[in-house]
């Protein structure tokens, strides 16, 4: 039975609740299909500001380094809110350890539960049937880029590298050569030198990928299109920024950011996986969070760094299953239903893998 080594960075708010469910969902998929995992607790966030004095400790990057695979919480609050350019911040974690893993290329999934398109705030006719990957770059651009304050002005710099652009959209169109073959890369090439870059290293890339349709679209006009027509898209690329505010915005699609998850890809082939969602910290500790997207995100782990499609699906399939029954937490009940906690949501998915595998 083959055991993988799991890093958990629980983080501030709700991340704790929903990563407790994720792994007890997971521990369930691991009986059924014959595998482990063995788990240990790293600090990041808030949590290790109070802890340690900086939002990403040394002793967490090595656990990730020596780990399969990491499952983060979320992290952040208005305990640490500060403007002070001095004093740590907990998003400084988040960026941190994707900096230090080499995680370039986030992955978000956007589709539409069927029994939650009553959820969203579009129409039914125009989110049925959306399936879209948002592939955002993460370890360059305007939120790596050199910054600083010069007396009563400040600057941040959006800076790419070519081969910053191409890993990222190689993986883009490797994504959607086994999708439905349709790639958009967004940027804002009408102004932006970083972007004209960009667009010019899709360009090149496109002819190695004859059978991707590649589409340039810029930034403000894909925000406009995943409302108006988001069936258009299939994979969607862009930059740190761009990627972090279209991501959001496409996430609401399904009603809910608590149904989102997300894959962080890494150069040495380590993964992070989390929910799109922040850390909430006004539910905090309330039993009330949405553990779905964590719960999905354990689903990508499966399949992207473990290559266990079937135990993966089952997951996916579990979610559908407990969702089609009515159970509802509270940043869902918009479409209905029978409303539940955090903890009973995870008890129910776990339950229905169960009950699905015993029908084979």
């Amino acid at each position: 039975m083959p055991i993988y080594k799991l890093a958990l960075l629980h983080g501030d708010g709700i991340g704790p609740e929903v990563i407790q469910e994720a792994v007890k969902v997971l521990k369930v998929v691991g009986a059924a299909y014959t595998f482990e995992f063995t788990t240990t607790a790293g600090l990041i966030g808030g949590i290790a500001i109070d802890e340690t004095g900086t939002p990403l400790p040394e002793s967490t990057i090595e656990l990730c380094r020596q780990s399969d695979a990491v499952l983060l919480g979320a992290v952040g609050g208005p305990k640490w809110d500060t403007t002070d350019p001095d004093k740590p911040r907990p998003e400084q974690g988040l960026l941190g350890i994707r900096k230090e893993l080499e995680l370039f290329a986030n992955l978000r999934p956007v589709k539409i539960y069927e029994p939650l398109k009553d959820a969203s705030s579009l129409k039914p006719e125009i989110i049925t049937g959306i399936d879209i990957m948002v592939v955002r770059e993460l370890t360059g651009g305007i939120y790596f880029g050199e910054r600083a304050r010069r007396g009563n002005r400040a600057f941040d710099t959006c800076d790419y590298s070519k081969e910053e652009i191409e890993r990222l959209l190689k993986a883009a169109f490797e994504l959607a050569q086994k999708r439905r073959g349709v790639l958009h890369s967004v940027d804002k090439a009408n102004v932006l030198e970083s972007s004209r870059l960009w667009r010019e290293v899709a360009i090149e890339m496109s002819g190695d990928y004859p059978e991707v349709e590649l589409h340039h679209m810029l930034v403000d006009n894909c925000a406009m299109q995943l409302v108006r027509d988001p069936k258009q898209f299939d994979v969607i690329a862009t930059g740190n920024m761009f990627g972090d505010i279209l991501s959001d915005e496409a996430s609401m699609l399904s009603g809910s950011l608590g149904m989102l998850a997300s894959a962080s890809l890494g150069a040495t082939g380590l993964a992070l996986y989390e929910p799109s969602h922040g850390s909430a910290p006004d539910i905090a500790g309330q039993g009330i969070a949405n553990p779905i997207a964590t719960i999905a995100s354990t689903a990508l782990m499966l399949k992207y760094s473990f290559n266990l499609d079937d135990a993966a699906a089952a997951i996916d399939g579990a979610i559908d299953t407990v969702l089609s029954q009515g159970w509802r937490t509270q940043d869902i009940m918009q479409a209905g239903g029978k409303l539940i906690g955090t903890q009973e949501m995870g008890d129910k998915i776990a339950a229905s893998v169960t009950a699905n595998m015993a029908q084979f």
